[in-house]
């Protein structure tokens, strides 16, 4: 039964001393940190979204290359760059500008306004003379005389009038788009103006609001280090138990090992000496038995009487002891060395390390306790310090001009933008009163076209009259009628919204484009006092408007563009450590002594020692098992029995028989009460010898190495508890700083780009570009463009419509 126990004990010794080994080989403080969970990344509040600039783009249209050819038709009319000397004058000076430089300036435009002046008079004058030729019956009266060619003419003139209404139909419905299209983004262009501004002044005057919301977003990372810090001490003290467990397991394990060794040794040293001993007893009082059963069984088998006893009597013969135990070696040695041992209880003293060794999560708790309530003060101090972030921005004593230039801007365009609205009334209406009339007259030459051909289909002479074919020649007189009546108020709209759009774009929004006017508004002595921009924007003395643009379109903040009386560099305010050097140097400043666990005390060492020292390895363990090879009794008392009960069947003589009977029942009477009992004291021997005989080469070595480990183990837990104390502090502290370096990231990213940011600036410039450039003045240029294609092609159409007026009458003369 000990041997699959002591197989179990050499197995699990084995696997500790590799688990105790690996542990001494792996140190704990080589552990690394864990990774940042997605817990860690702080979520912060968006304060500042209801006071933002939404960034306008141009929208791409169906209408984009009109408006291009419109543009490079422009770029043609006014070739010359922005007019600085002009500008200058104009502003400066207005009494010294002279007309001949505006008219140089001006040049296509006023080549452009001499062709609308001669149209406005010519078609008048031109109608009048059709008038007064019509009513001699001098224009739109009949052929004199038909000719064959007359078809051919015919058919030509309604192609051409046809092309021609088409391209004014095209025209026309082009102007109507665009003009509506002017009319909806000047109502929401104009609306924005006033808007925009409101919202800069408010973005501006909420810097601080804006700053103190930024800070007071400190309690998100604030109340996450706090919480971190309510675990601190536990998670320290977990690792440190997690860590160091193995290898102080493995320790109380081999040390709880050799205790099991020293009191199996001593309980079988003990059986080893009481057995040997009544072993050696039991032969002394079994040899005077054996001798005499000997000589009476020899006696009776050489008997002549005893018939086939020969061949038994070699065995009965050699009837004597065998093993003699009187011979082995004495364990009393032994015992006498171990004699009180174990002086200390392996388990009471294994149970107190093991138990102190798991209250390291509850001594770290209560050691850390003090450090963890200077840590939540620390954090105190800290908010104070991030609190001085909003109370030294200086944005507040300097923002004022800016957003008194603002309001008075917003003030100022009241009444500016009311007549725009008025005037773009009166534009719209005129323009949809003559797109009508436009429509009208293209009407009047499709009913006349329509009416006149079908005319001529019916009719059979080219002399007879036909009612449908005058109807159609009537239409068409109306229509050029209609044409000659309003073509000058045609162009004189197409002229007043082209002499406005045309400069727009040449000379705001081509310059714009290019930062041509950043540059003339920077050049000093180009803008009178009353408007310098960089003074009244409190633009920093080495800026101008353009550095300012490029910086705020960039994502400067307001203080890095406006004019501070000291710098304020917000890069400096938001250093890491400036907010962290007290935290750390908390943390990095504490100690505690966490891994004091004691293994093995000074009476166990000692009995340990006792124990390798005693001498059990020296015992001649090899001539016990020698003896214990050898039987008790040479001759086997059953087999010798059972002998003597064969040849007693045998025997004819009944006294010999009897004989034999009896000593048979002696020989087993022999067994059963001694020989049997010694064999199994000799059995009872030979498991204790097996156990001491396994143990005692290796008990010097595993005492040792077992007092080594555990004195290393004592040692090194401090040490290695230390370290791991160190580590997970600095983990913590990594970790923490994370938070504090994302908090000040996020307020230093918000600051510039959201709450005192000077990009609204810019994107309002940009949306003013995109407002009046792209959504107002290129519809507004293709409606003038438009509606002057209508216009100028009712030329042709006119001189179409009179010529094809004849062909729909009845021919004077019929010539075959």
């Amino acid at each position: 039964r000990a041997l699959p126990a002591l197989s179990f004990a050499a197995k699990a010794m084995q696997a500790a001393g590799l688990l105790l080994a690996w542990a001494l080989l792996h140190p704990a403080g080589s552990q690394q940190c864990h990774p940042a969970s997605p817990a860690g990344v702080l979520r912060f509040t968006d304060t500042h979204a209801e006071i933002r600039v939404p960034a306008l783009h141009r929208v791409p249209s169906s209408l984009d290359p009109l408006y291009k050819l419109v543009r490079r038709c422009l770029d043609l009319i006014q070739q010359n760059p922005l007019p600085t000397e002009l500008l200058r004058a104009a502003l400066n000076d207005p009494g010294s500008v002279r007309t001949s430089q505006v008219v140089q300036y001006e040049l296509g435009y006023v080549v452009c306004a001499v062709v609308a002046l001669l149209f406005t008079v010519a078609m008048p004058v031109t109608g009048m003379c059709f008038c007064y030729c019509r009513s001699r019956r001098r224009c739109g009266g009949r052929l004199r005389a038909h000719r064959r060619s007359l078809g051919c003419r015919r058919h030509c003139l309604l192609a051409c009038l046809s092309l021609t209404s088409l391209i004014i139909l095209i025209s026309v419905t082009c102007a109507l788009v665009t003009s509506q299209r002017v009319k909806g983004q000047m109502e929401q262009g104009l609306g924005a103006v006033p808007t925009t501004l409101r919202t800069l002044r408010q973005h501006i005057n909420n810097v601080p609001q804006g700053v103190q919301m930024v800070v007071d977003q400190f309690e998100v990372p604030r109340q996450q280090i706090i919480s971190d810090l309510g675990g601190l001490s536990r998670s320290v003290g977990v690792s440190i138990h997690t860590q160091l467990k193995a290898m102080t397991y493995a320790a109380l394990a081999d040390l709880q090992d050799r205790a099991g060794d020293l009191q199996t040794s001593l309980h079988h040293l003990q059986i080893l000496e009481r057995t040997a001993l009544a072993l050696a007893s039991a032969q002394a009082e079994l040899e005077p038995a054996l001798r005499d059963r000997r000589r009476r069984v020899v006696e009776l088998l050489d008997d002549p009487r005893c018939t086939s006893c020969a061949s038994v009597l070699g065995r009965a013969q050699s009837l004597e002891l065998g093993a003699d135990y009187s011979k082995v070696p004495s364990v009393e040695k032994v015992l006498k060395a171990l004699s009180g041992l174990p002086r200390s209880d392996f388990a009471e003293m294994i149970r107190q390390g093991n138990g102190t060794f798991n209250s390291i999560p509850e001594l770290a708790v209560e050691r850390m306790a003090q450090v963890i309530q200077d840590l939540r003060g620390e954090m105190a101090q800290v908010s104070e310090k991030v609190q001085s972030i909003a109370d030294s921005f200086p944005l507040p004593d300097y923002t004022r001009p800016v957003s008194e230039a603002l309001a008075k801007a917003e003030d100022r365009s009241q009444p500016y933008l009311r007549e725009v609205h008025r005037f773009e009334q009166y534009r719209w209406i005129a323009g949809m009163v003559l797109c009508s009339i436009i429509l009208l007259i293209l009407a009047c030459n499709a009913v006349g076209m329509a009416l006149g051909a079908y005319g001529l289909s019916k009719r059979e002479d080219p002399s007879d009259y036909e009612c449908r074919g005058e109807a159609g020649a009537k239409f068409l007189l109306v229509g050029v009628g209609l044409a000659f009546l309003f073509s000058w108020l045609l162009i004189l709209l197409v002229f007043a919204t082209f002499l406005v759009g045309g400069n727009i774009q040449t000379l705001v929004c081509r310059n714009w484009v290019n930062q041509e006017i950043y540059k003339f508004i920077d050049t000093p002595g180009n803008l009178p006092p009353s408007m310098n921009l960089s003074h009244q924007l409190n633009l920093r003395r080495d800026s101008n408007l353009s550095a300012a643009y490029r910086e705020c379109k960039s994502g400067a903040g307001l203080w890095e563009v406006l004019q501070l009386d000291r710098s304020y560099d917000l890069d400096e305010h938001l250093k890491t450590p400036k907010y962290t050097a007290g935290f750390q140097k908390r943390l990095g400043e504490f100690s505690a002594r966490l891994g004091d666990v004691r293994l093995l005390r000074g009476e166990g060492r000692q009995d340990l020692e006792t124990f390798a020292r005693s001498g059990v390895d020296e015992v001649d363990y090899e001539r016990y098992q020698q003896e214990m090879k050898i039987p008790v009794v040479q001759t086997s008392l059953p087999g010798l029995a059972r002998n003597l009960e064969g040849l007693q069947k045998m025997q004819r003589n009944s006294t010999v028989a009897g004989r034999l009977a009896g000593e048979a029942r002696a020989l087993w009477q022999l067994q059963n009460s001694t020989v049997q009992s010694q064999e199994a004291l000799v059995a009872r021997l030979g498991e204790s010898v097996q156990f001491l005989s396994r143990l005692a080469p290796h008990l010097q070595e595993r005492v040792r190495t077992t007092l080594a480990t555990t004195a290393s183990v004592e040692a090194r837990l401090p040490v290695q508890a230390q370290q791991i104390l160190r580590q997970e502090l600095g983990c913590f502290t990594r970790r923490e700083l994370r938070y504090f370096t994302q908090y000040l990231s996020w307020v230093g990213q918000t600051l510039r780009e959201d709450v005192a940011s000077c990009q609204p600036l810019a994107t309002a410039l940009d949306n003013s570009r995109v407002i009046l450039c792209d959504r107002i003045a290129d519809p507004w240029n293709a409606f003038w463009f438009s509606l002057g294609s209508c216009t100028f092609f009712l030329i042709p159409s006119i001189i179409f419509a009179v010529r094809l007026t004849k062909h729909f009458r009845p021919i004077r003369n019929r010539l075959m």
